[in-house]
């Protein structure tokens, strides 16, 4: 039996940087992973996804072509190669991250790990069981996708994210249910390889937790690429005919819509396999276990992070929490502090948003300031051809930034210095008078910082 001061129960980006920062804080550490480190995000989310949306860009680009005085042959998707390439990457990042953790000393131990007592798991390998014990647990177990309840959901061909990464073939059709962060990306990657692509959203807008104007705007950008988006309706049954049926109803009526594919899109839900939630006496709300801002749960040394304690579930969310697990154990005085969390959605274009929204603010009745800029104003964002857009900024009255978002090319770099700036409780003037070089896109968010006290420079 091995004892280690700190033992994570899932290698996804919580547990594996999680347990580097323990290593380099001289604990021992071990890292209990079922599949491969990474988790979702690197082996079935992020990283693969971001490989996808890269060719999609690259293949819009090259039709783009003649707006730049370049004539070329129509191009021809290899989608083989595209999913080929988008393994190589995974495999590669998966190799840094394994020698990563050699070097540091962190102990991979392989196998589904479960966690019945206090300070012990228990993990079933290939070659039988083990028990390790530790003075601090770390549960960083992750999600999964949900499966919703409707008749035909576990059908041939209705699939979730895991799934359609693992697809080499492109459907002629593809219904995706949900239009949150998710579906929206699988939409724009699928719709530039010529797939036919409706989203269905049950609620009123899709992405349902941004900026709702954003929402608003972003719609008709994407229905100009040639996706379909169908908001209030939901989906009544899926059939297997010569094709996928999918039965859905607005308050029109109800309609059929014909697909090859159908993807399953409609959110993730905490992972508590293998956790005795009910033995162990592990307080949990809606399915996620509950947590303080140091990630402690309500057990003597167990802490959770990531996913698997709900509320915002991003990879680099979990990261942050698993380091600030485990420098609170190690002793130093931290706290989670959500406030600034970017959050992006590669769809295309892109929307990146940070900090309190509108509607937020004027659910809390708090007074507040609105300044936009356009990126058709910037020489820049001419300059490279992508003109759609805008920069948003909301400060309170003494001018001070609490949220923002970008609808726009290249808006997943431009959110951090947003982010900063709410982290830092920044003025608006802070970045209007910061010198922003020329020419560039942040020139756009200089420019909405000057409107939140009087006018944008370059805006009649």
């Amino acid at each position: 039996m091995k004892h280690f001061q700190i033992a994570f129960l899932g290698g996804g980006p919580g547990g594996y940087v999680g347990a580097l920062r323990a290593a380099q804080l001289g604990l021992s550490v071990a890292l209990v992973e079922t599949d491969r480190v990474g988790g979702t995000c690197l082996n079935r989310g992020c990283i693969p996804t971001k490989t996808l949306v890269k060719s999609a860009e690259v293949l819009r680009e090259i039709q783009r072509a003649e707006e730049f005085g370049i004539s070329v042959e129509a191009p021809v998707v290899d989608f083989a190669q595209v999913m080929a390439r988008k393994d190589n990457i995974v495999s590669t990042l998966l190799g840094g991250i394994g020698k990563l953790l050699k070097e540091s000393n962190v102990q991979i131990i392989e196998g589904f790990g479960e966690f019945k007592q206090p300070g012990c798991l228990e993990v079933k390998t290939k070659n039988g069981s083990e028990i390790i014990t530790a003075d601090h647990i770390v549960l960083a177990t992750g999600s999964v996708p949900i499966r919703i309840p409707i008749p035909g959901a576990d059908l041939p061909g209705v699939i979730t994210s895991d799934e359609i990464l693992t697809d080499t073939s492109l459907p002629e059709q593809l219904v995706i249910i949900g239009g949150g962060v998710i579906g929206l990306e699988f939409a724009s990657i699928y719709q530039a390889f010529g797939v036919k692509v409706t989203v269905v959203e049950m609620l009123p807008s899709i992405l349902p937790n941004g900026d709702e104007e954003v929402s608003k705007r972003l719609i008709p950008l994407l229905k100009r690429s040639g996706i379909d988006i169908l908001t209030k309706t939901a989906v009544k049954e899926i059939r297997n005919e010569d094709r996928l049926v999918i039965v859905v109803e607005d308050n029109k009526g109800s309609r059929e819509i014909l697909a090859n594919k159908v993807l399953l899109a409609t959110g993730r839900r905490p992972n508590l396999q293998g956790i005795d939630v009910e033995g162990l006496g592990l307080q949990t709300e809606r399915g996620a276990i509950v947590v303080n801002r140091q990630m402690q749960t309500n057990l003597p040394n167990v802490y959770a992070i990531g996913d698997v304690v709900g509320g915002i579930m991003l990879a680099h969310v979990a990261s942050t929490e698993g380091i600030i697990a485990v420098e609170h154990i190690a002793g130093h005085s931290v706290e989670m502090d959500y406030r600034a969390i970017p959050s992006v959605s590669f769809t295309h274009p892109e929307v990146a948003t940070v900090g309190i929204t509108e509607q937020e603010l004027k659910t809390k009745g708090t007074k507040y300031k609105v300044s936009k800029f356009p990126y058709s104003a910037n020489g820049m964002a001419l300059a490279l051809g992508e003109s759609i857009g805008n920069v948003k900024l909301l400060t309170d009255e003494q001018g001070v930034i609490l949220g923002a978002s970008i609808l726009g090319f290249q808006a997943s770099t431009l959110i951090h210095e947003l982010a900063l700036a709410v982290e830092m409780k920044l003025l608006g003037k802070d970045l209007a008078h910061m010198v922003h070089a020329h020419p560039t896109l942040s020139e756009i968010i200089m420019e909405a910082a000057h409107g939140i006290d009087g006018k944008p420079l370059h805006l009649a």
